[in-house]
């Protein structure tokens, strides 16, 4: 007899239908094909186990298994739930009538108890756009796949609530979400404050530049000054995630297995910060089956590099291209998968070896030659897609004690935002371009447009501290946002000015 029931594969961050079809007929063989991995070719065992734990029994008969298509390869434990249910079906051992309404996915237990899965939510969104009428798959992924609109999903702890589901109609009470209403209580549930930071105005005003641009940043100071503090507030102060890209970031966080039991939609932008040591696999994704790495883990978010001089030349190096295309293309023999990344890359090092900026009159501070070696370590490549260099001094004793009020990342961010629907508008025509950051040199002509007195403070800029073409564009990018906070159509000598101090490591002698 044959039945047909439905699981799901995951390829980058989206699922495809797969269609497992069992045949029991004479015989006493166990076949299962349709390009299964060892992780699939198991389940024989899990699935007898578990069925024998719950009064049902793997039937000896030749069974045949095709898990179509059969040129795309199956992965994972997943499959364990829909091939136990169409092995219970085509024996005869429940009824069926409703099996291929339904998409199913789970790992068993030897005890045919279900273990969570990842990727809930993009199989969840595939089985809604095929027209399936539910899903079914572990408990502690419901609330996940539950995200998605017109689609029933029910959550179950064992086998035999499956096997109770179809058999008996008896139904667990169905997974409800309400999306908007739980995205609109957390979307402002964050840890920090810029409030919490005392001092360092200049360093405050500089990535609230960044952060209404989408600039890279790079914090250039010695060790307890704050730049790490800094960092960890940005996301604080950025605009807040939309819907759409709440739900993608939510499916990226789903595939990678890094959403817990208890969070089901990501609110708040991510924010992720790799040690020194991490590979570049790490980094950018990889592995047999290409999975998410932490520059698509940041997506809408920001990715931090502490110590950035401390990273291997080879790690940084791959980050040049994500940078301008704002996704990744992970390529392997069998297949090719693309993972979004459109992150804003936030890093921070010290001035040199000893965390000192270098004092001739100094003898503690290191030579020039070291510094220069230890700036070295940073490709000219890399520091050109870095659009704004931050130097952050230590703070006066004066300003860390005093008892005023610093301004709180609520009122930062109303103004950020307020510069992005600015940009927004500038750019409604462009529908791959949502912020100054992300501006080709052709868009710079279009819409930098500055003033002869800022033409001539260029000029003078160039001349004196020795900036490069690439310097003028990033200053040109900075100037722009500059005026957008300020609301200002063209950008005026003023905001050149400001955007010029942010260009430290493009001047001659800056070591």
């Amino acid at each position: 007899m044959l039945v047909k029931t439905f699981g799901s594969a995951l390829y980058g961050i989206h699922a495809q239908t797969i269609t497992i079809e069992v045949n029991i007929g004479t015989g006493f063989k166990y076949f299962l094909v349709g390009l299964p991995d060892n992780a699939v070719k198991e389940s024989q065992q899990r699935i007898t186990a578990a069925l024998e734990h719950v009064g049902y029994k793997m039937p000896g008969k030749k069974i045949v298994i095709n898990m179509a298509p059969a040129d795309i390869r199956k992965e994972g434990s997943y499959y364990d739930l829909p091939l136990a249910m169409g092995i219970l079906a085509a024996s005869n051992q429940i009824n069926y009538e409703d099996l291929d309404k339904f998409m199913i996915m789970g790992e068993l237990s030897l005890d045919g108890y279900l273990q969570p899965m990842k990727g809930a939510l993009p199989i969840a969104i595939q089985a809604r756009d095929e027209g399936f009428k539910g899903l079914i798959l572990p408990k502690q992924n419901a609330r996940e796949a539950a995200i998605v609109e017109d689609l029933e999903v029910y959550g179950v702890e064992n086998i035999l609530e499956v096997i109770e589901f179809f058999d008996q109609d008896k139904k667990p009470e169905r997974v409800l979400f309400n999306t908007k209403e739980e995205f609109k209580r957390d979307v402002d549930n964050y840890e920090f404050d810029f409030a919490d930071v005392k001092g360092q105005e200049n360093a405050k005003r500089a990535l609230e530049i960044a952060a209404a641009g989408g600039h890279n940043a790079l914090l250039i100071g010695p060790p307890g000054v704050g730049k790490t503090m800094l960092a960890k507030r940005i996301p604080t102060i950025l605009p807040p995630l939309s819907l759409n890209e709440a739900l993608e970031t939510t499916k990226i966080h789903s595939v990678a297995g890094k959403l817990g039991s208890h969070t089901s939609l990501l609110t708040v932008r991510p924010f992720r910060s790799p040690h020194h040591t991490v590979s570049n696999v790490a980094l950018v994704g990889g592995g047999s089956n290409p999975m998410p790495g932490e520059i698509s883990l940041a997506h809408n978010g920001v990715l931090f590099l502490d110590e950035l001089p401390e990273f291997q030349r080879q790690v940084l190096e791959v980050l040049r291209q994500p940078l301008e295309d704002r996704e990744v293309t992970i390529s392997r023999a069998k297949i090719s998968v693309n993972y979004p990344a459109s992150f804003m890359l936030i890093a921070s090092m010290n001035p040199s070896p000893s965390g000192k900026f270098f004092d001739p009159n100094d003898v503690n501070s290191d030579p020039e030659h070291v510094v220069k070696k230890y700036l070295g370590k940073i490709s000219g490549p890399l520091l050109d897609r870095i659009d704004l260099h931050v130097e952050v001094n230590p703070v006066a004793f004066e300003e860390l004690s005093g008892k005023d009020a610093a301004e709180s990342s609520a009122s930062v961010r109303e103004r950020v935002i307020r510069a992005r629907e600015f940009q927004e508008k500038r750019y409604v025509d462009n529908s791959n371009v949502h912020c100054n950051a992300q501006l080709s040199p052709k868009m710079i002509k279009a819409h930098c447009e500055v003033n002869d007195a800022g033409n001539q403070l260029i000029k003078t800029a160039m001349d004196r501290l020795g900036f490069s073409a690439r310097s003028y564009a990033r200053i040109l990018k900075v100037a722009r946002t500059i005026a957008d906070l300020e609301q200002a159509d063209k950008i005026g000598s003023n905001h050149i000015a400001e955007a010029i101090q942010y260009r430290s490591l493009d001047r001659d002698g800056w070591s």
